[in-house]
């Protein structure tokens, strides 16, 4: 599946760019749930970040919040034209979450776009989502959702994955008994990051390739944990490393902590322990204080690496490691535009998926330029 990030004015403030991605992948992660349970064939769909209680349980106080769906069918160019569209939206209200899908994996050019509210639509929402069809909009049909506890069916449709030298499964699932192979068992939660995305599973890979390069990672953070996965892997393929997990969203604190001592992870300060921390971006003293790292993941979503390029740059030391992840294929030369203003040079590059997985090194001595989404030079797109 092929999900199209938000895009907002570059002149918002990073905290409230990521408070918008944080509302998109709670919507899209909830998305992705219900629709493993109601097609036999689709994509994946699904960014790394917060996923909450997927149930359906009005507040007191409000008399309805059962969550809609509108769906409108067209072909592949037609729905990606209507998501391009909707990235540069800037008024675009944020309860409204888009994606866009194959209907059948057998039908390749048979495409639906999906608009999940939380509330019954009105003529203003079905409105906003006409207009991003700029030939005119297909039937848009809307239904209600069932109140469903989605991460219990979620779990049940989760296999586990093998990603370089990892095996993911969930609690309803066996362990390998590949003495090659480390297991995580990670259970649905309200972090998203289970690593059956192709983002989280790319990275794991990265990782793996990484570390059978000979690359040596003393000091590591992982900006945008969610589950603590990605960390997790950091600190078995360097055990004698440092490691620090941050997240936006505290409700991230008690599920790292919780998958951290569930899978033999240990907590603390020290050399090959995980320290969790509440951040936005690399805004925090903590993260200043335990660097310069020389290894630095981030899978969060296009935008925010952008903007995010040079405080990641200035983190690592010279030589050091920035694994970057959340971005499509298509958005990957203006990330990588902006990495290079900052300082930083590819090293390796793999396509999982739409997803693009970027391992990028800091150059020795080179400067540091800030970037913003949208507005890169053309000539700086190509390198």
């Amino acid at each position: 599946m092929l999900h199209r990030g938000i895009t907002v004015p570059h002149t918002y403030p990073l905290s409230q760019i990521m408070a918008a991605c944080k509302r998109l992948m709670a919507a899209i992660a909830s998305a992705r749930l219900m629709m493993i349970h109601t097609r036999s064939a689709l994509g994946v769909c699904g960014v790394q970040g917060y996923l909450p209680h997927m149930t359906n349980t009005p507040a007191p106080d409000t008399p309805d919040q059962t969550s809609w769906k509108i769906i409108a069918y067209g072909n592949k160019a037609m729905i990606e034209a209507a998501l391009i569209a909707h990235e540069d939206a800037f008024d675009w209200d944020h309860d409204i979450i888009l994606s866009g899908c194959e209907v059948d994996k057998s039908r390749p050019d048979d495409w639906q776009l999906e608009a999940w509210l939380p509330r019954r639509p009105t003529k203003a929402d079905k409105a906003a989502i006409a207009a991003l069809f700029a030939d005119g909009a297909p039937p848009l049909a809307a239904e209600a959702l069932p109140d469903t506890d989605w991460i219990t069916l979620s779990q049940e449709g989760l296999a586990p994955i093998r990603a370089g030298r990892f095996w993911i499964h969930t609690p309803d699932h066996a362990a390998s008994d590949d003495a090659t192979l480390r297991n995580f068992c990670v259970p649905a939660s309200r972090a998203f990051g289970t690593g059956h995305h192709e983002t989280t599973a790319g990275c794991l890979h990265m990782l793996s390739y990484m570390r059978a390069q000979g690359v040596l990672a003393r000091n590591i953070a992982d900006i945008g944990t969610g589950t603590g996965l990605l960390a997790f892997a950091g600190l078995h393929l360097w055990p004698r490393a440092y490691a620090t997990a941050s997240d936006i969203d505290d409700a991230c604190v008690g599920v790292v902590e919780y998958n951290a001592v569930s899978n033999g992870v240990k907590l603390g300060a020290g050399a090959g322990e995980l320290t969790m921390v509440v951040a936005d971006g690399m805004a925090d003293p903590l993260l200043t204080a335990r660097g310069p790292y020389d290894l630095l993941i981030a899978n969060i979503l296009a935008g925010p690496l952008i903007a995010l390029a040079p405080d990641f740059a200035r983190a690592l030391i010279p030589g050091g490691s920035l694994l970057l992840a959340g971005l499509l294929e298509t958005q990957e030369e203006q990330v990588r535009a902006a990495c290079r203003r900052a300082g930083l040079r590819l090293a390796r590059r793999m396509v999982s998926g739409d997803w693009s997985i970027l391992w990028l090194r800091k150059r020795a001595a080179a400067g540091n330029r800030a970037s913003q989404m949208g507005i890169l030079p053309e000539w700086s797109r190509k390198w």
